[in-house]
């Protein structure tokens, strides 16, 4: 047995590797050695979860944002976006025929867009719980106030996504322009937590700058943190941003990454992202074959979709909702996984 290996067996005994160990699986491993950890990492999502799916509707009802972000096709300064904003009334539709399509969680997504007020915000969340008591609300809605968590909370939000991005200090300042702050952005995410929240941190795989040692105090973050939920995709340049020649990230290390967090914390929900299916045709069903158990499918309107472009040539913008879920249905029986009408919650 190799060494990765025996560090991949240690992993799922102890749930802790060292930085230095980390180090050595992530800049070590063959083809055989992610293909073991797959194996292991579908064992146990499994044990947990059968060969559920959960899905998550998204609805991104926004591509207006105060921040510039160097990697984001929706970043203020990017002059070429077509802005938008959904309504109210719009958003809640969305999630209407969501429900009529057997989705139980909607996940209201946007770029940090000040013209939604925290009360206008509120409302759309208690409006949705009391239209629909058996779904959850996923907020991704980038870095508020506590007092901002705290109301959304209260009217009734079940989780938050908030991608930390890196847990590299010095990485996270190459990442994002100068008013922007990695404390504050770890402050948020403890606040969620703490708020009771079923909280979702991540990171994008091969991002600018990042070194097999960013990806190792990731890991050690996702260990101390324990988020209910980790979103990992690839990095996937944007045209009209200041890294648009910067190379994609790994599709195999992001593989191996959802492998690797499946064996670290067995229960997380894991999705297989948009942007994974975007780097490889298959890459949503080999996410799922790698642990992952989650998929979030587009419910935004038609018109709008081609309009949030976080990165070039994002998959399944001109398809109907409906045709996402059915679509979804058949590649996930394809590999033996059935998409399951429930909120999905961590267990």
């Amino acid at each position: 047995m190799g060494r990765v290996r025996e560090l991949i067996d240690r992993l799922g005994e102890n749930k802790h590797l060292d930085k230095a160990e980390w180090v050595e699986v992530l800049s070590g491993f063959t083809d055989e050695d992610r293909e073991y950890a797959a194996s292991l990492a579908r064992e146990i999502s499994l044990a947990h979860y059968g060969n559920k799916i959960f899905i998550r509707g998204i609805v991104e009802f926004s591509n207006i944002c105060k921040n510039d972000c160097l990697y984001c096709g929706i970043r203020r300064s990017n002059q070429n976006a077509q802005r938008y904003r959904l309504t109210a009334e719009e958003i809640c539709e969305c999630c209407d025929e969501g429900y009529e399509l057997g989705f139980r969680t909607f996940v209201l997504q946007s770029g940090e867009d000040k013209s939604y007020s925290t009360e206008m915000l509120c409302g759309i969340v208690s409006k949705l719980k009391e239209k629909h008591p058996d779904c959850a609300v996923t907020l991704s809605l980038g870095e508020l106030e506590y007092e901002d968590y705290k109301a959304l909370r209260e009217a009734g939000a079940d989780r938050y996504l908030l991608r930390h991005e890196t847990a590299n200090k010095a990485h996270y300042e190459k990442l994002h322009p100068a008013e922007m702050s990695w404390e504050h952005r770890m402050k948020c995410l403890e606040q969620l937590k703490e708020l009771g929240y079923q909280t979702g941190a991540g990171i994008m795989v091969g991002s600018p700058y990042q070194t097999v040692e960013c990806i190792a105090e990731d890991m050690l973050f996702f260990e101390k943190f324990k988020p209910e939920m980790i979103g990992i995709g690839p990095f996937l340049p944007h045209k009209d941003t200041p890294f648009k020649d910067e190379s994609k990230g790994s599709y195999e290390l992001t593989l191996f990454l959802l492998s690797l967090c499946r064996i670290l914390l067995p229960r997380v929900l894991l999705p297989a992202t948009t942007a994974l299916g975007t780097i490889h045709p298959l890459g949503r069903e080999e996410g799922v074959k790698a642990g992952a158990n989650v998929i979030m499918p587009n419910l935004s309107p038609t018109a709008v979709r081609k309009k949030y472009m976080l990165y070039d040539n994002k998959i399944c913008t001109g398809d109907e909702s409906a045709q996402c879920r059915g679509c979804l249905e058949q590649r996930m029986k394809s590999i033996g996984y059935e998409v399951a009408v429930t909120r999905g919650d961590f267990k």
